[in-house]
This record gives structure tokens, sequence and C-alpha cells, in this order.
């Protein structure tokens, strides 16, 4: 579902140079890539202590319909998703989960879902298939996430829904260099053009 040069629904990897230390050694889902700017998720960085529980309860969502999620959901860890819009959450997950008027498809199979709606889905066990949660998101204005690309701060690669839902978060960086063919203790955060 690539148009053109844009990449929505692959990967951006952080290059070790990376100057924004909130980007080191990120791992970011495109979901939203135009002449406009770019959006994506950071899949690979958790917020400190915060799980789909916690959200749930912030929420107040606990105490509707006596939800009662498994376990393993409830631990779900919520992601670091990007420095923009932190309160805001986003949840990616696979297209069997999909709502016209609030899921934005990304790739084939894939979709991001901005509503609270999804969340309380997944508390009843309505929700896709696999998901990953997130507060925040990485966001470029027109032609600045090409400029960062242009001057080495980001690989890309295509995205696969292992890579994104299936690998433990802290693997998800080395996982997608060597996707690359990469050695991730081969990197140098010096780069130039040949």
């Amino acid at each position: 579902m690539t148009k053109g040069p844009y990449l929505d629904g692959q990967l951006l990897i952080a290059m070790p140079g990376m100057s924004d230390p909130r980007f080191d050694r990120s791992v970011i889902y495109m979901c939203a890539h135009s002449e406009q700017g770019a959006m994506g998720i950071i899949v690979n960085k958790t917020t400190p202590m915060m799980s789909f529980g916690e959200l749930l309860s912030q929420l107040d969502l606990t105490g509707e319909d006596a939800l009662t999620p498994p376990p393993e959901l409830m631990q779900m860890p919520v992601l670091f998703g990007g420095p923009v819009e932190q309160g805001r959450g986003f949840v990616l997950h696979t297209s069997d989960y999909f709502t016209a008027d609030s899921s934005l498809p990304v790739a084939d199979n894939i979709a991001l879902t901005a509503t609270v709606d999804i969340l309380r889905a997944m508390a009843r066990g309505e929700g896709p298939e696999r998901a990953v949660l997130a507060l925040g998101y990485a966001g470029w204005a027109p032609g600045q996430l090409e400029n960062e690309i242009q001057h080495n701060g980001w690989l890309t690669c295509q995205a696969d829904e292992e890579l994104v839902f299936g690998l433990d978060y802290e693997t998800r960086y080395a996982a997608a260099l060597r996707k690359l063919k990469i050695d991730p203790a081969m990197l140098s955060s010096d780069s130039g053009h040949a």
C-alpha cells in the first residue's frame, strides 16, 4: 500500500548518531507520510510503570459492564509512542478490528485507532488479535523527515507483524536492523555518503 516515495506502513530505525535523545535506538512504525508531513508510533519503548489495566483505571473504564479483561492484557505495557501529544492514546493493531469512522488503514493488515472504543472492545475480548497501545506519537513537518533521512538520521525497512507485535520491546531495535542484514554492533555513529 506504499504510495510513491512515502513510508506508510514501513519502519524507521534510528541511527546510532541520532541527535535527539527521545529517539535514541527507536523503531517507529510509520502511520502516515505525505507532502504534508509524517506521523508514526515508536514501537519499542515502554512508558514507565504504565499498563493497559492502569490506563483503564485512569480512564475510569474498569467499572463499565463489569469488565474483567484477561490478566495478560491487563499487564500489557503502554508504549511511549513519541513526544507529540503524550496525553493522547493510540492503538496500532491488526486490521481484524476496524471501525469505519475511527480506524485509519495503514497497510494491508495494520490499522491505527485513537478512540476509547477500541480499549473497551479489547477489555471485552472483542478487540484486534494483535495490538500495541501507545501514548503520544512522532511527527514531522513537511520535508523534515526526508531531510533527517538524507542526513543519516534514519534507516528504513519493510515492517512485518512479528516485528511490530510479536517480539519483546527490547529486542525490536536489533531485530529491525537484522532485517536489513545489519549487525547492530557494526553500526557507527559516524556516517557519510560515498
